[in-house]
């Protein structure tokens, strides 16, 4: 990927963390990224392709941020479907954690036809795929359904960090998760 194309595309998503998408505007993307307009229409046809492009490599950077995190702090998959909690948990601390650009986004482009609602949908939908995996190796009686739930309850809870300004919604659902988890996991993790 060229320096100038990354260079966009950080900018771009700094900006939408801080704004929100329509709300940033080309200029502050430029200006942010030092380059010219010129260099973003040579690497993008249109701001919704940036837009695109960012919550693309946002969804990469995040899942496997989350999946790295959570294999560190617990051994046993029911472990890891509860660390999920505190890595978001984490994250809600981060000064720079002004919610979930995939939330603000499906909101922002809220027809589900929009190709940037697509990209949003994708994100949950592998997110889930990851805790009904951990959910298949711990053993529960209905890892999809599992994975539902606990999925519920981490956009919940990260809604609810950014309305409140705190983290305290991660332990919240954690307790939550956890009463789901134990309904559904044999004691051993499988």
């Amino acid at each position: 990927m060229s320096s100038k194309r990354q260079d966009l595309i950080e900018a771009a998503l700094c900006l939408f963390n801080e704004r929100g998408y329509h709300a940033t505007g080309i200029d502050a993307i430029l200006a942010r990224a030092g380059v010219a307009k010129n260099t973003l229409y040579k690497h993008f046809r249109s701001k919704d392709e940036l837009i695109l492009a960012a919550l693309r490599l946002k969804d990469e950077q995040q899942r496997n941020e989350i999946m790295r995190r959570v294999e560190s702090r617990a051994r046993s998959p029911q472990d890891r479907l509860l660390a999920v909690f505190d890595v978001v948990e984490d994250w809600f601390r981060d000064p720079d954690f002004h919610g979930c650009l995939f939330i603000r986004a499906s909101g922002e482009f809220a027809d589900t036809d929009d190709p940037v609602h697509r990209v949003c949908l994708e994100h949950s939908h592998l997110l889930r795929g990851y805790l009904e995996r951990l959910a298949r190796s711990a053993g529960a009686s209905d890892p999809e359904g599992l994975s539902k739930q606990l999925l519920i309850l981490l956009t919940g809870s990260m809604v609810a960090a950014q309305i409140r300004g705190d983290a305290a919604p991660a332990q919240v659902a954690k307790q939550a998760a956890s009463t789901l988890i134990q309904s559904q996991c044999t004691p051993s993790g499988g």
